[in-house]
C-alpha cells in the first residue's frame, strides 16, 4: 500500500523546524525548537494550538509507561519533564559534572531509563556555548531511588548519534548514526541491553554510503510498528535517494519505502483511534499524515 501524504501544516522556514511528534491517546504533541514551544494537533478539528511554551529549543519527546512527558532540551542543554502542573523540570544536565552537549531525541524503557542522545546541533544552542565533553555519544538517565536521575555514557563509538528507540521486548536500542562528516557511513545500529544496564556490541542494521554529490542524509526519528518493524525519516534533497520514510524489519531488511515531499523529514510517530496514521515533520516547519496499512506501537499510551 502505497502511503499518500495529506500536508496538515504548511512549511515555513528553518526556523519553524518542527520535531518530536508523540500520540498522547487524543492529540498528537510535537516540538517548534526555535519557536521554543510545543504544539498540540485535534484530529477531530484538525486544528493545531500552542501546548506549552518556553520549552529552550527543546527537540525530542518520549512517554514513559506512567504517561510523563519528557523532552530534549536542547538549548537548555539537559533532560526535561513536562509537569502536569505546568513546570518543565530539569531531570539531568550534567555527565560526570560536565554539561551535556545539545540532547536530541530519546527514549524511555520499562524500567524509566531515559536513553538518549547527546550530539552537538550548532543551530540548537546559543553561539557563546561551549561544547564540555570530548564525546558525542548516547547516554543513559538512570532513576534513583530518591526520585533523582544518574547520567552515565552508553556508546563509546558514535560520531553525532540522532534517532533512538527501545525495542518492544526491550532487548535491544536502536540507534541512528548520522553524522554528516565524508568518510563516515550513516547507520541503523542495533546494541543489546544487557542485564547490568550496559549496551553489547552493535549490530549495522543497515548503512548509507556517499555518492558523488555527496554524504547520505540517513535517520533522523524513528518510531516503532506492533510487529517491532522500524519507522524511519531519512534522506534529502542534497544526494542519495531522497527524501522518505523507511520501514526496516528489526533485522534490517527494508521491507517498503515512501516518499515524502520535504526535502529534509525529521521524525515520525503513529497515531489515531487505531494508529494506523502516520505524522512526519520536517526541517522547514511540514506535518503531513497518511493512513498506512500498518498498526503503531508505542509504550504509551
Amino acid at each position: 500500500m502505497a502511503w499518500k501524504f495529506e500536508l496538515i501544516m504548511k512549511p515555513g522556514s528553518e526556523l519553524m523546524i518542527t520535531e518530536g511528534p508523540v500520540w498522547t491517546g487524543e492529540e498528537i504533541l510535537l516540538t517548534q525548537i526555535r519557536q521554543n514551544r510545543i504544539l498540540r494537533y485535534d484530529l477531530k478539528n484538525n486544528a493545531f494550538s500552542v501546548w506549552r511554551e518556553g520549552t529552550n529549543r527543546t527537540n525530542g519527546l518520549c512517554f514513559d509507561a506512567d504517561g510523563r512527558l519528557f523532552g530534549c532540551c536542547s538549548g537548555g542543554r539537559s533532560i526535561v519533564r513536562f509537569d502536569a502542573d505546568g513546570k518543565n523540570t530539569v531531570v539531568a544536565d550534567r555527565l560526570d559534572g560536565k554539561k551535556l552537549s545539545t540532547p536530541n531525541d530519546l527514549a524511555v524503557d520499562r524500567k524509566g531509563r531515559i536513553w538518549f542522545t547527546n550530539p552537538v546541533n550548532d543551530g540548537n544552542w546559543d553561539n557563546t556555548e561551549v561544547e564540555e565533553l570530548d564525546h558525542r555519544s548516547v547516554l543513559c538517565a538512570v532513576p534513583q531511588a530518591d526520585g533523582s536521575y544518574k547520567v552515565t555514557r552508553a556508546t563509546f563509538d558514535t560520531t553525532q548519534p540522532n534517532g533512538i528507540l527501545v525495542s518492544r521486548d526491550q532487548r535491544w536500542l536502536y540507534v541512528a548514526e548520522s553524522g554528516s562528516t565524508r568518510g563516515i557511513d550513516r547507520q541503523l545500529r542495533a546494541y543489546p541491553i544487557k542485564d547490568d544496564g550496559s549496551l553489547g556490541a552493535c549490530d549495522v542494521l543497515f548503512s548509507w554510503a556517499e555518492d558523488a554529490r555527496g554524504p547520505h542524509r540517513g535517520i533522523d526519528g524513528m518510531c516503532l510498528d506492533a510487529e517491532g518493524n522500524i519507522i524511519a525519516t531519512a534522506g534529502w534533497e542534497v544526494s542519495g535517494s531522497g527524501p522518505m520514510l523507511y520501514v526496516f524489519s528489526p533485522a534490517g531488511r527494508v521491507l517498503e519505502t515512501h516518499p515524502v515531499a520535504a526535502n529534509r523529514p525529521t521524525n515520525v510517530c503513529f497515531g489515531g483511534p487505531d494508529m494506523t496514521t502516520v505524522f512526519v515533520t520536517s526541517t522547514n516547519g511540514h506535518v503531513f499524515k497518511a493512513q498506512t496499512d500498518r498498526v503503531g506501537w508505542a509504550m504509551f499510551p
